[in-house]
C-alpha cells in the first residue's frame, strides 16, 4: 500500500525525475507521481488546485536551481492556503551554506536534501514524514 496519495517532483533534470519517480515507484511511496520540469510550471498547475483545495500533492520534492523559475521564485510566490497540509523538501546538490540558511527562512519548508537522493534516505523521508504529520 503506498505511503501517500499525490507526490510532486518539481525539477528540471531528466536523470534525477526518472530515478527518484522509480524510486518512489518500486518503494510504493505514492499511488501518484506528478513531475514539473520548473517552477513556473508547477505554480501554474498547482496554485489553482490549492485555491479549489483540491488534487493537492502531500509531498513536494523542489530543486533549487531550475530555468524560467527557479525553486526560490517558487516558495515566493506559492501560498497554501486551507487546512491541507503540504511538505515541502528542498532537494539540491548546492552545499553551500547560504542555500541552506536562506531555506529556514521559509515556514514551507520541512528540511533540506542534498542530492543524490538514495532509496534509503527517500524511505527515510516519507517514514519521518508519516509519524510525524499523520498523514493517513
Amino acid at each position: 500500500m503506498a505511503k501517500f496519495n499525490h507526490v510532486c517532483i518539481i525539477d528540471d533534470d531528466p536523470i534525477y525525475t526518472f530515478t527518484t519517480r522509480k524510486i518512489m515507484e518500486i518503494g510504493s511511496f505514492s499511488k501518484y507521481i506528478e513531475v514539473f520540469k520548473n517552477g513556473k510550471e508547477a505554480i501554474n498547475a498547482l496554485k489553482p488546485r490549492v485555491e479549489t483545495n483540491q488534487n493537492i500533492p502531500e509531498v513536494i520534492f523542489l530543486d533549487l536551481n531550475m530555468p524560467v523559475m527557479d525553486g526560490w521564485q517558487f516558495l515566493d510566490e506559492f501560498v497554501v492556503s486551507g487546512t491541507k497540509k503540504i511538505t515541502i523538501y528542498i532537494v539540491s546538490s548546492s552545499i553551500d551554506p547560504a542555500d541552506l540558511n536562506k531555506a529556514k527562512e521559509y515556514s514551507l519548508v520541512t528540511n533540506y536534501v542534498i542530492k543524490p537522493i538514495t532509496p534509503g534516505k527517500l524511505k527515510e523521508l516519507f517514514d519521518e514524514m508519516k509519524s510525524n504529520n499523520n498523514y493517513d
